[in-house]
């Protein structure tokens, strides 16, 4: 199973994702989606499990949400720092243990295994600015274990 991983579009949907994500089974969005618009787009690629992101209004989303992708389950949070956890998200993840957390918010690339919890953030894919490296990203969930790639844009 393939899974395409967004996060942090702020209203822009680069073109290029549809190519990169034709294909996959599930796409996740990580928040700070912009417009509702972003995820109907995205439908039309694959199913579509979104978040609510801290610059994301009245959009219909939840700020977390969990999913089970290939017999695995995926906790999708906007704003999550997997170095310092706060007690809710950890007593959450204690809870529902998950084998990925999946996030944005940082703008920044992070793949990282941390107490057997996969956390992956797949990086800033909205509009270019000031330089920065947009990137979107494909899971592989091949038997066991989760694979990653990240797609620079």
């Amino acid at each position: 199973m393939k899974i395409g991983i967004i996060s942090d579009t702020h209203g822009f949907l680069d073109p290029r994702v549809e190519k990169i994500f034709s294909g996959v089974d599930h796409i996740l969005h990580a928040g700070d989606i912009g417009y509702a618009t972003i995820i109907l787009e995205l439908q039309f690629i694959a199913p579509v499990t979104a978040v609510l992101g801290n610059c994301d209004d009245e959009l219909g989303y939840r700020l977390t949400e969990t999913v089970l992708l290939a017999q695995k389950k995926f906790l999708v949070q906007h704003i999550v720092n997997p170095l310092a956890l706060t007690d809710p998200l950890q007593d959450f993840i204690q809870t529902e243990r998950p084998q990925a957390v999946v996030f944005g918010h940082t703008h920044k690339r992070f793949a990282q295994v941390i107490n057997g919890v996969f956390y992956f953030n797949p990086g800033y894919a909205g509009k270019p600015r000031f330089g920065a490296e947009r990137s979107v990203a494909i899971i592989h969930c091949d038997n066991a274990e989760l694979r990653h790639e990240f797609i620079v844009l």
